[in-house]
């Protein structure tokens, strides 16, 4: 696999501001109000509840914050319905953009969206047009500062525990997974006394597309700030290389 990182971008949306957290905490609640509706409150018996846990706890979301969001999700008629919804596009220069959504209103979803793409030169387009240039992956990451082996160890460790691939980066540490082993193996890697920096199943891209024209990197940014600001939006994936 490439060995291309996200996690200088995911630190940075971890050290923004508190509007970017309190989107961290909406898109966290929804996941939760979805994971106990379908399968109960307790995550010992709900293995997606146990991983948008996971994946909150990895996003420094407090557990109070998380209990609260379980306990609301299970009182009687107090959660709304949320469907969950995909958008495949284009950005600048052919960019794959790939939009998932959790909505309780599709309409207002696929307006904002459309819009988001259209104000950067871009365009919404159809299903399955840009999907299979990406691979689904469990992928968790590992601060170096926050880990306690070396490279060596790390990889015979987390190979034993069933990754697919291990890649050291400058500050990190990447591990990919088959998404459906993700959470036994995210388990396991954490049953070693070892910190995630991050943790989530996600589409990486099969490859790169540099930019080069400053309008047209201007364009790209404008389309995924404007859908990182979406409230309806839960992850954006692409094939711009940032680096």
């Amino acid at each position: 696999m490439s060995g291309h990182s996200k996690f200088a971008n995911i630190k940075h949306k971890k050290e923004k501001n508190d509007a970017a957290k309190g989107k961290i905490f909406t898109i966290i609640g929804r996941e939760i109000a979805v994971a106990v509706k379908e399968g109960g409150p307790d995550p010992a018996n709900n293995f997606k509840l146990a991983t948008v846990i996971a994946k909150a706890k990895a996003n420094n979301v407090p557990n109070d914050t998380i209990e609260r969001g379980i306990k609301k999700a299970a009182g009687e008629g107090s959660a709304v319905n949320y469907e969950y919804t995909s958008y495949e596009g284009y950005g600048p220069n052919g960019i794959a953009v790939i939009v998932d959504c959790l909505t309780d209103n599709k309409n207002r979803t696929a307006a904002n969206v459309r819009a988001a793409f259209s104000k950067g030169g871009g365009a919404i387009g159809t299903p399955g047009c840009v999907s299979f240039m990406f691979d689904k992956k469990g992928q968790i990451y590992i601060d170096k500062e926050d880990c306690p082996m070396d490279a060596d160890t790390l990889m015979m460790t987390v190979l034993d525990c069933g990754a697919e691939d291990f890649n050291e980066e400058d500050d990190c540490y990447e591990i990919l997974t088959d998404p459906d082993e993700f959470d036994k193996i995210r388990e396991a890697i954490e049953k070693e006394g070892l910190t995630l920096a991050s943790a989530e199943v996600t589409k990486i891209p099969q490859n790169y597309v540099d930019l080069t024209d400053e309008n047209a990197i201007k364009c790209i940014n404008r389309i995924l700030d404007l859908l990182d600001a979406e409230d309806d939006v839960q992850a954006v994936y692409h094939n711009w290389n940032e680096d």
